[in-house]
């Protein structure tokens, strides 16, 4: 059996990396791959996009026939992660019990390879339940012993994305005025979907392991820079605006009240604004991935025929 005939299985791969994932991996001639997610809406997705790949539905915090899947894996790539929520609980379930039965299934099953996507907030300054539970999930995939490798992805964005970058442009064009949280001047590095997924690739390719890797955008550009070119790209008319950090929060806290899994929450918001710059590394040396210029990443990400128009549920 060839590498590219090997079975790859995304885990919680219908969000915004396993989807534009299974794209790059089917782009680089590997054709078995499956899919498990709980997310009925985002699964229609795949299986509308890609009929020859298998998509199943299962709810990874419990546990079921869902683990036969990893049987005969030649590597797992473990998504699943909550991002966003306004209690504990979600990011407790998503990020942590579904963890353990990844682990237990991988183990099992003895599957030789495993990704695990991390997040770069593990070494933020931040202090929220998403934060919280990443930490305790990279430990959890670090102390397990099975054979892998972990990337902790920078903000990311690209086709598909249903939260961040994606929502923002969306929003700009139901709103003649753009809020910004105070100056805007608050320094991100958001790290292109695209070149996250190669970079996948070539660890599944290379099989390096036991070792953490921090994946940074390699720009920097502020909060409001990445406003202004996100309406030059979708070619929005809407005004941006600063508003003053505690009126913004106190909007932010009102959303909550009439949307249980609001786009965009205080913490993220205490997160844009804490200061955090990431550890750039030579990832395009190590892995041998060249990153695409951020501008021309947005004009790839929301100029697209096809995959532009095309939004994940929350």
């Amino acid at each position: 059996m060839t590498h590219r005939e090997q079975k790859i299985v995304l885990l919680g791969g219908a969000g915004l990396v396993g989807q534009n994932l299974a794209i790059r991996l089917k782009e680089h001639g590997y054709r078995n791959l499956v899919v498990v997610d709980k997310h009925h809406a985002n699964l229609a997705i795949l299986r509308r996009l890609h009929p020859d790949i298998t998509a199943a539905h299962a709810d990874l915090a419990e546990q079921g026939d869902w683990a036969q899947h990893v049987k005969d894996a030649g590597v797992v790539v473990m998504l699943q992660a909550q991002i966003g929520a306004a209690t504990a609980a979600p990011f407790i379930r998503n990020n942590l019990a579904t963890t353990a039965h990844i682990l237990a299934a991988i183990r099992r099953y003895e599957v030789p390879y495993t990704v695990h996507i991390s997040s770069s907030v593990v070494e933020s300054s931040a202090v929220d339940d998403y934060t919280t539970t990443k930490r305790q999930q990279e430990r959890l995939v670090l102390e397990s012993g099975i054979t892998c490798v972990v990337l902790r992805p920078t903000l990311m964005f690209g086709w598909f994305d249903r939260k961040h970058l994606g929502w923002l442009s969306r929003f700009m064009h139901t709103t003649p005025v753009f809020p910004v949280p105070g100056h805007g001047r608050f320094v991100r590095q958001p790290l292109y979907a695209g070149d996250f997924c190669n970079l996948i690739i070539s660890c599944i390719r290379s099989r390096i392991s036991g070792q953490v890797f921090n994946i940074t955008g390699l720009q920097r550009v502020t909060f409001i820079d990445m406003v202004r070119e996100l309406r030059r790209a979708t070619e929005s008319r809407c005004a941006i605006l600063r508003i003053p950090y505690p009126l913004f929060h106190l909007l932010l806290r009102l959303w909550t009240l009439v949307d249980s899994d609001p786009p965009f929450t205080t913490d993220q918001l205490t997160a844009l604004t804490a200061g955090d710059e990431f550890e750039i590394i030579d990832w395009e040396r190590i892995f041998g991935v060249m990153a695409t210029p951020f501008r021309m990443a947005i004009d790839e990400t929301f100029r697209h025929p096809v995959y532009s128009k095309i939004v994940l549920e929350f």
